[in-house]
């Protein structure tokens, strides 16, 4: 949409425009669809609407700004990542609340984004928490988190996780979050 390249990564590359805002030089933010529901997010039309903001006069893909209403593709990817982040920080503390939790272990492929991880440990922090970030080899494909959860499932004895060697299987779309949680205790409508 705005011309960045794929390689390494998209989200990297979105990472690597935004990190041109400082105190120096800060970026313009442009305002972006925020939809926060509860514990969802919303990110359908984000890439319409930035799609939308690329056709506009005011849109400078390659140079310099000249007037204060133009904005660049730095700025989108600055725009974007604090939207996106801001929504992600948001449930994340909402859960801690609900679940009466104090930490926080950001894992997969946005896991290594650093923004991510200051501003979840920013949060983190003002609740008296602890957040527990990996670096890059450990965050992509999401391969910490799912270590972890078989780890706790061996740990309390989840018959899913006792599965023999020859038997195994590679599952690429797998979700952590159907795993049954052995590893808390049954909470039947009380927050744990």
């Amino acid at each position: 949409v705005v011309g960045l390249s794929n390689d390494p990564s998209p989200g990297y590359n979105i990472e690597l425009e935004a990190r041109k805002h400082t105190k120096e030089t800060p970026l313009k933010f442009v305002e972006l669809p925020y939809v926060v529901k509860g514990m969802d997010v919303s990110f359908s039309g984000l890439l319409t609407f930035i799609e939308e903001l690329t056709r506009r006069k005011d849109f400078v893909k390659d140079g310099e700004k000249t007037e204060e209403k133009q904005f660049t593709t730095a700025d989108l990817c600055y725009s974007l990542q604090e939207t996106i982040f801001a929504m992600l920080i948001e449930i994340t503390e909402r859960t801690m609340a609900h679940c009466g939790q104090d930490s926080v272990l950001i894992v997969g492929g946005v896991g290594c984004n650093q923004r991510l991880q200051d501003m979840m440990a920013d949060m983190v922090c003002d609740r008296g928490g602890t957040l527990c970030a990996m670096d890059h080899r450990y965050c992509i494909d999401n391969g910490a988190m799912i270590a972890q959860a078989g780890m706790f499932g061996l740990q309390f004895g989840s018959e899913d996780m006792m599965v023999k060697m020859e038997d195994t299987e590679c599952r690429q779309r797998f979700r952590t979050d159907q795993v049954e949680v052995v590893w808390r205790p049954k909470t039947r409508g009380k927050h744990a």
